[in-house]
Order: C-alpha cells, then structure tokens, then sequence
C-alpha cells in the first residue's frame, strides 16, 4: 500500500478544525504521523493567517475514492466556499506514494515551491523525492525564503 501525505489548513478556528481532521483522518485511516503546525499568512486574498500541517498515512483507496473521503471530511468541519478570505477546512491530497497522474493532479501542483506545505513535508519525510522531478524534500525546504512559514510546534491535543 502506498504512503499518501494529506496537507491540511484553516484560518476559521484553525486548531480545532485541524484536531478535528487528524482525529477524523485517524478514524478512518489509523495509525498516522503529523507535522508540527505552522503559520503563514494567506496567499491571493485579504484573510486571515492559515495554519498548516501534513499528516502521512497508509491507505489501499486509490486517488478518487481518497478525494472523496477528504471531501466528506471538509463537508464535516464546516467548509462552506462561501468566501475566499475564509477556509474553514482544506484538505489537498499532495502525493499519492509515487503515483504520477497529470489528469488527477497528482502530485499536487506546485508542491515542492509552497512553503506552507513543503516545510511540514519535509519535517516528516526530508528525504522523499518528487515523483517527477527527483529532487529531495528536505533540499527543496531549503532552497526556499526563511521567515514564510512559523513552526508553532505539534498540534495540541485539546482545545
């Protein structure tokens, strides 16, 4: 079974909307390993700051079944799409093991030049290869600006 890295994010009551994705990603999934937390501010639109994490898992679900759990997952913690500047919930699908589908999105676009989710991936995998272009997790993290991103540390377990 492939390793399959989710990134999640919110800027609407983001602590408890993230404990509430990893304990309902856990629920579904099992076993799973988290990334620390981290800040940044939003990109595109006038909002609040984000906060980030990735959580890596083992799952036989192949791309569009996983998408739909994540969905279902969103739909749970709130997510509206009502408003650019507010995201209750967005759980992105970054790597399906080393799966390449360019018609899925997979890898996730962009993955290895966005700091907010390259940093949390590369605290739980600096060693992973981009399935298409080879280069390492933990060099890409490096190779981008200090100061985007802020490791708030793990997520807290309760409120």
């Amino acid at each position: 079974m492939p390793e399959v890295f989710i990134g999640a994010g919110s800027n609407a009551d983001p602590e408890r909307r993230l404990r509430f994705a990893v304990a309902e990603l856990e629920r579904r999934f099992g076993a799973l390993r988290c990334s620390h937390v981290y800040r940044s501010a939003a990109v595109g639109v006038p909002a609040a700051d984000y906060l980030n994490l990735v959580a890596a898992l083992v799952t036989e679900l192949a791309v569009d079944p996983l998408r739909e759990v994540l969905l279902a997952i969103e739909a749970a913690a709130g997510r509206t799409r009502l408003s650019p500047a507010v995201c209750e919930l967005d759980l992105d699908l970054l790597l399906h093991g080393e799966r390449v589908d360019v018609e899925r999105r997979v890898p996730r676009a962009r993955l290895f030049e966005q700091a907010f989710v390259l940093a949390p991936l590369a605290e739980l995998k600096p060693e992973l290869r981009h399935p298409v272009t080879g280069e390492r997790c933990g060099a890409a993290a490096r190779r981008l600006a200090r100061g985007s991103v802020v490791d708030c540390g793990p997520l807290r377990t309760r409120g």
